[in-house]
């Protein structure tokens, strides 16, 4: 920068000039803080109040962490979580112990079913060989099937007559169906 001369006019209307600043470096260093100030200073405000409040942040959890942590609450801690960790293993330990002894019994169930259908198949082939029928051996093998499952809830049997006859069809027409098409009358219609 070029040394700036002041002049002053006095009373008289004489021109008394004064010396230039002395002190260089601060008159550039406030002319280097406006010109920041002026082009940053929003940015500047922000960043400074976003400082200020992670500090105050910080600092509240310190104070609340060390107001927590005793090493007397900290053995506490560990053990309640190891007690929880155990009380979660033996429940899950139960759990399982019930599931496997479920599956067993659905398994064992499954084999008594698929044996007692292998006999029952074994009973109609050798019925067939023997020339009886198959109904015979059906109505035989019920009974011994609802013997066998006494576990199981006994269901009432009730005998029904079907509905309709075996070679019934709806959309053929036949069959002993008392309802036909017939066509419409002929003639003047009856609207008003």
């Amino acid at each position: 920068m070029e040394d700036v001369v002041i002049t002053d006019v006095n009373e008289r209307g004489h021109q008394v000039e004064k010396p230039p600043l002395k002190n260089q470096d601060l008159s550039s260093l406030n002319l280097f803080v406006g010109e920041l100030l002026s082009q940053y200073g929003w940015y500047l405000l922000v960043v400074t109040v976003l400082v200020y409040l992670l500090i105050q942040h910080l600092s509240r959890r310190r104070s609340s962490q060390s107001c927590h942590n005793s090493p007397q609450q900290t053995v506490q801690d560990a053990a309640l979580v190891a007690r929880r960790q155990e009380a979660m293993e033996a429940a899950r330990r139960k759990m399982q112990e019930q599931l496997d002894a479920k599956a067993a019994i659905f398994k064992e169930k499954q084999k008594e079913q698929e044996e007692e259908k292998r006999r029952q198949k074994i009973e109609i082939w050798e019925s067939m060989q023997q020339g009886k029928s198959y109904k015979g051996t059906a109505k035989l093998s019920q009974t011994t099937e609802e013997a066998s499952s006494s576990t199981t809830a006994l269901k009432p049997k009730t005998d029904k007559k079907p509905l309709r006859s075996a070679d019934y069809s709806p959309l053929s027409g036949q069959g002993g169906g008392s309802c036909s098409w017939r066509p419409g009358r002929r003639g003047p219609s009856s609207g008003g």
